[in-house]
This record gives C-alpha cells, structure tokens and sequence, in this order.
C-alpha cells in the first residue's frame, strides 16, 4: 500500500522562506527598509484613519514598526496586534515594544489563516504584508471574518514593476549579462497585486465592499551618503542583500558575478544627486469595508 505524503501547511514555502536566511536578512538592514518604506507608509496610515480606542490587525507587521505608529494612534483606550510568519522579525518587533514602552501583542502566524475570534478588530492595516498569500481571495475571506460590522481594510501594495525603479533598474543594467524571469503578478511575491484589477477581483470574492485604489507616487532612496561614492555603496549594500538580484546572479559565474557588479554600479553612480540615490516608487493605497 502507498502512503500518502504528508499535506503541505498552507503558505509553506513563504513560512520557510521569512525564517530561513531571507528573513536574516531582512532583520540586518530593517531600519534601512523601514526608513525607505516609510513615506508608503504613511499614505496606507492617512487612508486607514485609525482612531483612539479601535482595535487593529497590522498584516505582516515585520519588525513593528506601523504596529507602533498604529499603537499611537489608538492610544491606551485601542488595541494592536502585530502578526508576521518571520521569528526573527517578531524577535526584533518584541524587543523595540518593550524599549517604546507600547503595549503592542505580536503573534507568530499566517495572516491568510487566522485564529482571532470573529468581529474582533475595527482595521485591518498591512504596509506591503498582503502580496505573499497563496491563496489571497481564501486569505481575505478569513480576514474579513475578523472585522466587526462596518470595519475597515486599508494597506499599501506596489504597482507593476515598471513604475518601481528601485527594482527595475538593477535588473536592466544587467539585462545583457543575465536573463531573467519574467514577474508572474498572480504568484505570491512584491507584485502580486500590482494589477488594480486582480485586487477588486480577491476583494470582491473576499466579500469586501467598497473597494476604492489610490495611485501614490513619491522617491525611494536606494543610497544615500555624503559622496556619489558613498549613495553608491549604500545602494548596492541594499540590491545584493535584499531583492532578486542575489537571487539571480547565485548560480553565474564568479566572472558574470564581477561584471553585473561593476555594471550595477555604473548605473547607480548615475543617478546619484545631492539629497542621494533617488529612484522611482509607485504604490496602491487601497482601501475597503466589512459589510
């Protein structure tokens, strides 16, 4: 008799993948990441409106930092809960809670499959956390439940990879050294809900209502120093620690490896300016309801 292998966890491969190295890493340069995701940050916060005494489910919290400016903003009367599938990020998150002295409850767990009691929270709110669900109409479904009547989803989600040079323009400097995999914008990933449509479709299968996308443009600063040289070495800290590059150049030759670095670096010189290495950064604001 065979035996049947063992039933994949939901959301597998993202769970091992947030705690394996990738997430190491992203601990490493999280201040960096926080500072330069901040201002998409706070057009998803303006939108989301949280109020003194509400309840809140910040999505993919990472580190902590929205949990934080949410924890302000509902003050001692409101509640927050941070919740990520990232150890090493929710280690960080309880650390920086404590030295803030903000009364904030990190959970480790998958989002898409929540174990919070039905009408629980007055937000949902996720600053580039929602992109990474396998199946995110199941996902959002299960979220809504948490809702209370009339509560509100808002969070941040990046436009297709063409408006976001922060992505774009490393692989384009290398586009003659290496091919590269096209972005599948249906597959789990940073632009998974790049296609407006895509997102009013989960939502709306989801049984949102009120589904409203707001275009949000403003510079992201891959490098930033007091020399070209300086914006330069900031900037490629960030391209070969945490995006597809170092995904895409692991298996090249040590001599592909040099040349993609010298290339990446060429093009990033060229953009260097006197407030630093200014790239493009587009996002949607979205927002929706609970019935």
């Amino acid at each position: 008799m065979n035996e049947q292998a063992p039933d994949v966890p939901p959301n597998a491969e993202q769970i091992e993948y947030w705690n394996g190295p990738v997430g190491l890493r992203w601990l490493a340069y999280n201040d960096w990441l926080d500072e330069r995701t901040a201002a998409y940050g706070r057009a998803a916060f303006a939108a989301a409106a949280p109020e003194p005494g509400e309840a809140v489910l910040d999505i993919g919290c990472g580190a902590g930092a929205t949990s934080f400016e949410l924890a302000r903003a509902v003050g001692a009367s409101g509640s927050v809960t941070g919740v990520d599938i990232s150890a090493p990020l929710l280690g960080r998150a309880r650390e920086r809670a404590a030295a803030h002295g903000l009364n904030v409850e990190f959970r480790e767990a998958d989002a898409s499959r929540p174990s919070f009691a039905p009408h629980s929270f007055d937000l949902l709110f996720s600053r580039f956390g929602v992109m990474f669900f396998d199946d995110p109409a199941a996902a959002f479904a299960e979220l809504r439940k948490t809702l209370k009547p009339g509560g509100r989803l808002a969070f941040a989600c990046w436009q297709e990879p063409q408006l976001n040079d922060w992505y774009e323009l490393p692989l384009a400097a290398i586009a003659d050294l290496v091919e590269r995999t096209p972005v599948d914008t249906r597959q789990p990933g940073p632009f998974a809900f790049s296609d407006p449509e895509h997102i009013r479709e989960v939502l709306a299968q989801a049984g949102f209502v009120g589904v409203e996308l707001a275009p949000f443009a403003t510079p992201f600063y891959l490098g930033r120093g007091a020399t070209r040289e300086a914006m330069a070495d900031d900037a490629m800290e960030q391209v070969f620690r945490v995006g597809p590059i170092a995904r895409l150049l692991e298996s090249q030759s040590e001599q592909i490896n040099a040349k993609a670095r010298e290339a990446i670096r060429a093009a990033l010189s060229k953009i260097a300016g006197d407030d630093g290495l200014e790239v493009g950064g587009a996002i949607w604001v979205v927002t929706a309801r609970a019935d």
